[in-house]
């Protein structure tokens, strides 16, 4: 006779198993112990397994219970996968391109993006902007299809997720009017000046700090953003200098290019996850856009 899987129960002992214990599960899915404990032992018994072992009144997965943990993330990762995919469609069936992008990433980057997108398929277009780890939440829930990043992060050491450099853009320091005269001994002339930097979590400040080290440039950090649009309008306003790669397009800004910093590049990846079924537009992205 054939068994059938029962999905609640399946589910439970996942969020039993991700809560760390029946108590916690109980409470974040607001039903009592009990029933939450039937419902295990009810899987327990079809699988013919243990799949907790009780060691200082808490509860241990057995090798049996990482086993079935590791199928039940994948099928409910499947499943959201699955309900995406098939509402991921404008009502003419038109492909929708969900881009999530960080805000330190320069605007134009994305448009190159967005239009290539374009000339790939007739498509709808979604960009989200956010930090860092909240992207890669959805990237890998496949809320969102491509991430545009301008640091590395540690999810690329995820066997599923897939990174591809696309650019390595050259860095300038720009500032306000009465600064232009900085263009002159440019960069000795930047010692001691104030800067509006992006922050800390970007590869492009520790490059930076790296330089100025080296030229021994004493800067005076007055601000920090990972919002480029931000750091334009505090360096328009004469709050500091700001490094900017040079295809943002800061001249409209009124702000003035000062120099050039030789061997800084701001260099963007493309970051994708594995999916069952792959967002056509996203791959062909993947495979073949490039600013290099």
């Amino acid at each position: 006779m054939t068994q059938w899987l029962n999905y609640h129960h399946l589910f439970y002992f996942r969020e039993i198993a991700t809560e760390g214990g029946i108590a916690r599960a109980a409470e974040k899915l607001r039903i009592g112990q009990p029933t939450l404990s039937a419902q295990l032992k009810q899987l327990e018994e079809m699988v013919g397994k243990s799949l907790f072992e009780r060691r200082n009144r808490k509860l241990i997965l057995t090798e049996a219970g990482k086993a079935a943990l590791d199928y039940a993330n994948e099928i409910f990762q499947l499943g959201d996968e699955m309900l995406e995919v098939l509402k991921d469609r404008t009502p003419e069936d038109q492909p929708h391109l969900q881009i999530g992008a960080l805000d330190s990433v320069p605007k134009n980057v994305i448009l190159s993006i967005v239009m290539a997108a374009y000339k790939i398929s007739p498509c709808v277009v979604s960009i989200l902007e956010g930090k860092g780890d909240e992207l890669f939440r959805e990237l890998r829930a496949h809320k969102i299809d491509l991430i545009v990043s301008n640091y590395p992060s540690q999810a690329l050491e995820e066997a599923q997720v897939f990174s591809k450099s696309v650019a390595r853009l050259p860095v300038s320091v720009y500032g306000a009017k009465k600064f232009i005269g900085l263009k002159h001994g440019f960069p000795k002339s930047l010692d001691g000046k104030p800067f509006v930097f992006p922050t800390t979590h970007s590869k492009l400040r520790h490059d930076l700090n790296h330089y100025f080290k080296l030229h021994r440039i004493h800067t005076l950090p007055i601000a920090e953003t990972q919002d480029t649009s931000l750091q334009k309008l505090l360096a328009k306003h004469g709050v500091g200098l700001a490094p900017f790669s040079e295809v943002e397009g800061v001249q409209e800004q009124k702000l003035y290019r000062l120099g050039r910093l030789k061997d800084v590049y701001e260099e963007i990846w493309l970051i994708s996850a594995q999916r069952k079924h792959e967002n056509p537009i996203a791959a062909k992205l993947m495979n073949s856009f490039s600013l290099h």
